[in-house]
C-alpha cells in the first residue's frame, strides 16, 4: 500500500487542498513577476516627466484611495486602526527604504549592477526566514535558487562574460544592497505579522505606511511638479502602477507568502529580467540575443525544479 492510500479520505482531501493552494501560490508569483516587469517599461516612460520619487508617492497615494473603499466593502465595516500598528510601521519602512534606495543607487551605478545585487534577495530572505521564524530551507531548494540566480545574472548582463567579470561593488551597489536586505526581511514578516485580518485591510495599512515614509523623501520632487504641464501619460502610468503593480502585486505577494517559504516566493523575481526583455521586444524596442535567452531558460529550469521540490 502507498502512503497516499494509507491516508483516510479527510487527510487525502486536506493534502490535495494544500497542494492546490501551493500550485495557485506559484501561479500568483508568476503573475507577480510579469506585472513587476511591466512596471519598468511603463515607469520608465513616466519618469521622463516627473522625478521617480514623486511618481512613487503619487502611485502609493492612488493605491490608498482605491484601497480605502474596497477594503471597507470587503470587511463590511468602517476601516479602524489596526491592533499592533507597529507591524505596519515596520513593513512600510522596509518597503519605503527598498523603493528609495533603488532610485538613489541608480545615481551612482547602472541598472545592470542593481539587477545583479537583486539576485541576492532570495538567499538573504532564506536567512531572515530562519532567524525570524525558524523556517528552514531544504538544501536542494537552495541549489535550485542558486541555479535560477545564475541564469538571472546571465540575463542581466546580456550574456556578456566580460561585463560580468568587470563587475565592481561601488557606492550604488552598497546603497541598493541595503534596500535589498530590507525587502528580504519584508517577505517573511508578511507571514509573521499576519493576525488573520482580511487581506485587503492588511494591505491598506501596509500601503498607507509605505506612502507615509515615501512621501517624506518625495516632498521636494512633488513640490517641483508643474501639474498643468504633466501629460496624461504620466497619470495613466501612475494609475496602472497603483492598481496593477501595487495593489494587485501586494495581494499576490501576501497570498503566496502565507503558503510558500520566503525564498520560494522571492525567487520568482529572477524572472523579471526575462519578462522585461520579452515585453521590450513586443513593444518594438529590439530582441535580445540567443545567449541571453539561454540564461532565461536556465532561470526557468531552476524555478521549475524549485517549485517541484518539497518545502
Amino acid at each position: 500500500m502507498t502512503a497516499q492510500a494509507d491516508l483516510d479520505p479527510t487527510d487525502r482531501h486536506n493534502s490535495h487542498a494544500r497542494g492546490s493552494e501551493k500550485l495557485r501560490a506559484h501561479a500568483a508569483m508568476l503573475v507577480f513577476a510579469l506585472m513587476i516587469a511591466s512596471s519598468f517599461s511603463i515607469g520608465g516612460l513616466a519618469t521622463r516627466y516627473v522625478a521617480p520619487t514623486a511618481l512613487q508617492a503619487i502611485r502609493y497615494a492612488i493605491a490608498v484611495l482605491v484601497l480605502v473603499p474596497v477594503s471597507m466593502l470587503a470587511a463590511r465595516q468602517p476601516v479602524r486602526l489596526p491592533k499592533e500598528p507597529h507591524r505596519f510601521i515596520v513593513l512600510g519602512l522596509l518597503m519605503a527604504v527598498y523603493m528609495v534606495t533603488m532610485f538613489v543607487a541608480l545615481r551612482f551605478t547602472k541598472p545592470v549592477a542593481t539587477g545583479a545585487v537583486f539576485t541576492l534577495m532570495p538567499l538573504l530572505s532564506a536567512g531572515f526566514a530562519w532567524l525570524l521564524m525558524r523556517q528552514r530551507t531544504r538544501f536542494d531548494v537552495l541549489i535550485s535558487l542558486i541555479l535560477a540566480a545564475v541564469g538571472a545574472v546571465w540575463v542581466i548582463f546580456r550574456g556578456d562574460l566580460h561585463a560580468l567579470l568587470s563587475f565592481n561593488v561601488g557606492r550604488g551597489e552598497l546603497i541598493y544592497f541595503v534596500g535589498v536586505t530590507c525587502h528580504a526581511i519584508y517577505v517573511p514578516l508578511l507571514r509573521l505579522f499576519n493576525r488573520g485580518e482580511p487581506p485587503l485591510v492588511f494591505m491598506l495599512w501596509a500601503v498607507l505606511a509605505t506612502l507615509g515614509f515615501i512621501a517624506l523623501s518625495a516632498v521636494p520632487a512633488l513640490a517641483a511638479i508643474d501639474v498643468a504641464a504633466v501629460p496624461w501619460l504620466v497619470w495613466a502610468a501612475a494609475v496602472y502602477l497603483a492598481i496593477a503593480t501595487t495593489v494587485i502585486t501586494f495581494f499576490l505577494l501576501q497570498y503566496a507568502s502565507l503558503r510558500l517559504p520566503a525564498p520560494k516566493v522571492l525567487a520568482y523575481g529572477y524572472l523579471t529580467p526575462t519578462f522585461i526583455i520579452i515585453l521590450e521586444g513586443l513593444l518594438g524596442h529590439g530582441w535580445a540575443g540567443a545567449s541571453v535567452f539561454a540564461g532565461a531558460l536556465v532561470t526557468a529550469g531552476g524555478l521549475v525544479l524549485m517549485a517541484t521540490l518539497p518545502d
